[in-house]
């Protein structure tokens, strides 16, 4: 598990630079009088990134029973856990931008899904009032669901290079130009982003798109490189496991669509702060089919 104090200095860190560089760009006002809170934006956010590498399945438990009782020396300032949760939203600028510095490096294999982050069951969505114009109806390979898509863009090593946060009911492949941004070489993903547009649209970007193809569809030839590749592109389904079931970035407990933001990307970064990430491991034939080995 990640140090405490290193996770809060590596935070610390970036919100020093990052409210820097916003002073820069922003004209002095003067008259204004903000009262501070007890804690500072960079210990809330180590807290809530805390919560994901602790274990703990209920973010109250975690501040009641851990940092309350065992962290209290960490944060001699603590406060009550209904402020907390107030004091919550005020990072949600800070942890986006934190999460996209956390960002890993494009290595050329790059492989794109997409995940629901189901916020109630299906047969209380007439009922659910927190999401409502914000969470939509949506399909999976598992069925029907109601709340957002998490789409991820990962490379070999497992590091995150992309992400973003849409509705349920947003096609797959209409995030991807702008999640592929920064991206060369080649993007790997299943059916659901096979299209001739997106193909176009990503190899004028320099990327290029590689999918399975339907079974309707006249087979066509691929180089085994990019067979074995589109083989390994499961990998990204091990990473929305962890994410789901260790750092608990899906669960119907919501109560604010801002704390809903907070907890995924806390899980997010909480993940990139992961030592060891799941990687793909090449068996000697697959290496020798890559050159990867003489």
């Amino acid at each position: 598990m990640t140090s405490l104090l290193a996770l809060f200095c590596a935070v610390d860190d970036f919100c020093k630079d990052w409210y820097a560089q916003q002073t820069k760009s922003l004209p002095p006002v003067s008259g204004q009088r903000r009262r501070e809170p007890g804690l500072s934006e960079s210990e809330v956010m180590t807290i809530v990134i805390h919560f994901h590498q602790s274990g703990y399945r209920d973010f109250k438990d975690y501040y009641t029973k851990q940092v309350q009782v065992h962290l209290r020396s960490a944060f001699p300032q603590l406060v009550s856990y209904s402020r907390f949760v107030t004091l919550m939203q005020r990072v949600v600028r800070l942890l986006w931008a934190y999460a996209q510095a956390c960002c890993g490096t494009c290595t050329g294999i790059s492989f794109v899904d997409s995940t629901p982050l189901r916020v109630c069951t299906n047969r209380r969505i007439s009922r659910h009032k927190v999401f409502a114009g914000l969470a939509a109806r949506g399909h999976c390979s598992l069925g029907w669901f109601y709340g957002f898509k998490l789409h991820l863009v990962i490379n070999q090593h497992g590091e995150v290079l992309a992400f973003t946060l849409t509705s349920g009911n947003v096609d797959d492949r209409k995030p991807v130009p702008k999640l592929a941004q920064a991206l060369f070489g080649k993007l790997f993903g299943d059916k659901g982003y096979l299209s001739q547009p997106l193909f176009k649209t990503l190899l004028e970007q320099g990327l290029q798109l590689i999918t399975g193809i339907k079974a309707n569809m006249k087979n066509c030839l691929m180089l085994m490189n990019d067979k074995l590749l589109l083989r390994k592109r499961f990998i990204i389904e091990t990473i929305y496991d962890q994410l789901k079931n260790q750092s608990q970035i899906e669960h119907s407990r919501h109560r604010s669509p801002v704390n809903f933001v907070v907890n995924v990307l806390a899980g997010l970064i909480a993940y990139m702060w992961q030592p060891k990430k799941p990687a793909i491991n090449w068996s000697t034939c697959e290496a020798q089919a890559l050159a990867l080995v003489p």
